[in-house]
C-alpha cells in the first residue's frame, strides 16, 4: 500500500469482552506547541519541505517529539501531528474509520449543549456503528447492545465502551505495524529494521 509494506488484510481480529467499569485513557486533544530550537539537535523542527505537516497552521513537530510516538501509543494520540500521521497510515491499512470514530467520540465528550449532543451522537451512530455504513467500526455484540440502549437518551459518554474497544484495537493491532512502517521510520530518521537471515 502507499505508506507501509503490509499486505491488505481483509479480516479483522475478534475482541475479548471488556469488563466494567470503563476507564478511558486521559487523552485530551492537544495541539503541538513549542519554540523552534537550535539546529542540529533532536529538538530541531522539521522544515517546511516536510509536506505531511503543512496546512494545519501549527508548527511541525521536532524529531525528538516524533521519536516519542514510537515509545508510547498514548503520546502518539495526544499529539495532533502524531494523530495526522497515524491516520495517514491507517488509510493505507483500510482502517481509517477507527481513528475517525475515536476523534468523533472525543469531540462528543467536549459538548455540553443537549441538542448538539443528540445530533452528534446520532451522526456517530450512523457513520460508524450502523451496519449500513461503509465506515462501520468492528465492535463486539455486547458493546453494540450497550450503545443501542444508550442511544435512547444520548449523553457525551454514550460511546465510551466502544471508544475504549477501538482505542485498544488500534493500540494492539495497528500501532506496532505503524512503528515499524517505512512512513514512521523515515519521519523518525530511524534505520529500517534488519531482517533475520540477511547477509551481514
Amino acid at each position: 500500500c502507499c505508506c507501509c509494506s503490509c499486505s491488505w488484510r481483509g479480516s479483522r481480529p475478534g475482541y475479548a469482552s471488556l469488563q466494567k467499569p470503563v476507564k478511558l485513557p486521559s487523552l485530551a486533544l492537544k495541539s503541538n506547541n513549542g519554540n523552534v530550537r537550535s539546529p542540529r539537535d533532536n529538538n530541531q523542527r522539521l522544515t517546511a519541505g516536510d509536506s505531511i505537516f503543512n496546512g494545519d497552521g501549527e508548527p511541525p513537530p521536532t524529531l525528538e517529539e516524533i521519536r516519542t510516538w514510537g515509545d508510547s501509543f498514548e503520546k502518539l494520540m495526544k499529539c495532533s501531528a502524531g494523530r495526522k500521521v497515524f491516520r495517514d497510515f491507517l488509510k493505507c491499512e483500510y482502517s481509517e474509520e477507527n481513528i475517525l470514530f475515536w476523534l468523533a467520540c472525543e469531540d462528543l465528550k467536549q459538548e455540553s449543549n443537549p441538542e448538539l449532543i443528540e445530533e452528534k451522537a446520532r451522526a456517530i451512530y450512523e457513520d460508524y456503528i450502523s451496519i449500513l455504513s461503509p465506515k462501520e467500526v468492528s465492535l463486539d455484540s455486547r458493546v453494540r447492545e450497550i450503545i443501542n440502549r444508550n442511544m435512547v437518551e444520548p449523553t457525551p459518554h454514550t460511546f465510551d465502551e466502544a471508544q475504549l474497544q477501538i482505542y485498544t484495537l488500534m493500540h494492539r493491532d495497528s500501532y506496532p505495524r505503524f512503528v515499524n512502517s517505512p512512513l514512521y521510520r523515515k519521519l523518525a530518521q530511524l534505520p529500517s529494521p534488519s531482517r533475520k537471515g540477511s547477509a551481514a
